[in-house]
């Protein structure tokens, strides 16, 4: 059938070509945006004069002598009037359009006496030529997987998810807004490093043939931002695309948007009151209301306050609450593995106390932050590149902004003693020596940079993640072409 279907519009396509016409020209004399053409409708149609609009036909009402067309572009919808009588080879234009192709129409507009606003086409002329049908006679459209692996068809078929992507540039249109309104500059690093680091995650490698050398691609954005601290930049920020070498599920990415902030002479409370707004502004300017809906693991929906107060919750109280008193900071490396084991989790030989805590703390901990908070007070063991907090060295100086039992963002007070930034990546190193293939790598040339100084600072990083969770969607539903397994 879809054989047959593609069979009778290559020959529509080489019937246009017999003509002397050209299915697929340069250039197309298009005057107005449909929505342009309808929002000043009374005045256009007032003077009379034609208009050129293009656009994909959606639909087709062939009625004989008269041919009603809906032609969409990307600001909107309008009907196109074909008729025998007025329209410049009708019956030529009648015998080569599809629905799915591109048209170009030329003529007045005018209101049918149903009062619809149209267009009365003098002439139409195909400006690209579907040899595919639309997606709504493909099967399987609904399915998700098909959806992701032909994006384009889904846009296509799909007018709301076209809408979520322009939501999506919103987002971080006021994510921009809010970090350069307080004074912070964006800057670009580079996506190409010799050691990842940053972050714990395995880091895809690459080969640089002219230096016969292995590089990696960038897991996170902070090294090189801290040393634009230390070279005397006080405010910076960066929103850019990073890569970890993890699984592929519905919400983890291979490749994804992240911003993260830095400031000098400023601590994780004072960072604080910055990123709160931040986000606010931001989910007010993707959805137009600071209420959003999201659905937890059994199908119940929540309403998500974000204009409310965000509460500071204690890392070790609810860790201890949650986990019948276990105390993540004095727990022996026993305990922690026997609680593991407990929920039904296998540990890894190679697993520091660092990396159990934060296992049983996303089983029990975190599905029970439902509405936006602070999370403070996380052990150092979780926090390897965070300062440690004056008043107890167990304790770092850092924030999560944790909401829909998930984790949204993390922040710090940075660690800028060299000595103690060395000693820390040392403890990474034996962990990644044992298997443990996310730990950090020690990185000498940011070792270095720390030597020279670098100023109290505090840092904030986030991911594309935030949008999919205002959303309720899963991430990869967020992102217009994720990677996807090879078809079998």
């Amino acid at each position: 059938m879809l054989d047959d279907i593609i069979k009778e519009r290559r020959k529509k396509l080489e019937a246009i070509r017999s003509e002397g016409k050209d299915p697929y020209p340069a250039r197309v004399g298009r005057t107005h945006a449909i929505a342009y053409a309808l929002e000043h409708f009374e005045k256009l149609a007032e003077k009379g004069e034609a208009v050129s609009l293009v656009g994909r036909l959606r639909g087709i009402r062939d009625q004989g002598k008269i041919i009603f067309a809906d032609i969409e572009d990307e600001s909107g919808r309008i009907q196109a009037v074909i008729k025998e009588s007025g329209t410049k080879d009708f019956d030529f234009v009648r015998s080569v359009i599809d629905l799915g192709d591109f048209v170009a129409v030329h003529g007045p507009l005018f209101t049918t006496q149903k009062g619809e606003k149209s267009l009365e086409a003098a002439t139409v002329a195909v400006i690209s030529k579907s040899l595919l049908p639309p997606p709504d006679k493909w099967e399987g459209l609904e399915d998700i997987e098909t959806r992701l692996r032909e994006r384009y068809v889904d846009l296509m078929a799909h007018p709301e998810v076209r809408e979520m992507f322009r939501k999506k540039s919103a987002f971080w249109r006021a994510i921009r807004e809010a970090l350069e309104k307080g004074g912070f500059i964006e800057v670009e690093t580079s996506v190409i490093e010799p050691l990842a680091g940053g972050a714990e995650a395995e880091p895809f490698k690459t080969h640089h043939n002219a230096l016969d050398t292995d590089f990696y691609l960038r897991i996170s954005l902070e090294l090189q931002l801290k040393k634009l601290i230390v070279g005397g930049f006080e405010k910076v920020f960066e929103i850019g695309r990073v890569f970890r070498n993890e699984g592929i599920d519905r919400d983890h990415l291979q490749d994804f948007t992240f911003m993260e902030c830095y400031a000098a002479y400023h601590d994780y409370r004072s960072l604080m009151a910055v990123i709160e707004p931040m986000f606010k502004h931001a989910i007010q300017a993707a959805t137009g209301s600071l209420t959003t809906e999201w659905h937890d693991q059994e199908g119940k929906a929540h309403a998500i306050d974000w204009n409310a107060q965000w509460p500071e919750i204690d890392y070790r109280d609810a860790f201890k609450k949650e986990n019948d008193g276990l105390d993540p900071i004095e727990a022996t490396h026993e305990n922690l593995r026997a609680r593991v084991k407990s929920l039904g989790l296998v540990p890894e030989a190679h697993q520091g106390a660092g990396r159990l805590i934060d296992l049983i703390y996303k089983k029990t901990v975190r599905p029970k932050l439902v509405q936006p908070c602070f999370l403070v007070n996380h052990p150092v063991s979780v926090s390897p590149l965070s300062k440690a907090s004056r008043d107890d060295h167990r304790i770092a100086e850092r924030f999560q902004i944790v909401a829909c039992g998930t984790e949204l963002g993390n922040g710090y007070s940075e660690l800028n003693d060299p000595l103690d930034q060395r000693r820390r990546f040392e403890e990474q190193m034996k962990l990644r020596e044992g298997g443990d293939a996310e730990a950090m790598a020690l990185d000498d040339d940011f070792l270095k940079a720390l030597e020279y100084g670098m100023p109290p600072t505090a840092g904030f990083g986030m991911s594309e993640r935030v949008f999919a969770v205002v959303m309720d969607k899963p991430v990869r539903e967020t992102v217009f072409f994720p990677l996807m397994r090879r078809k079998q």
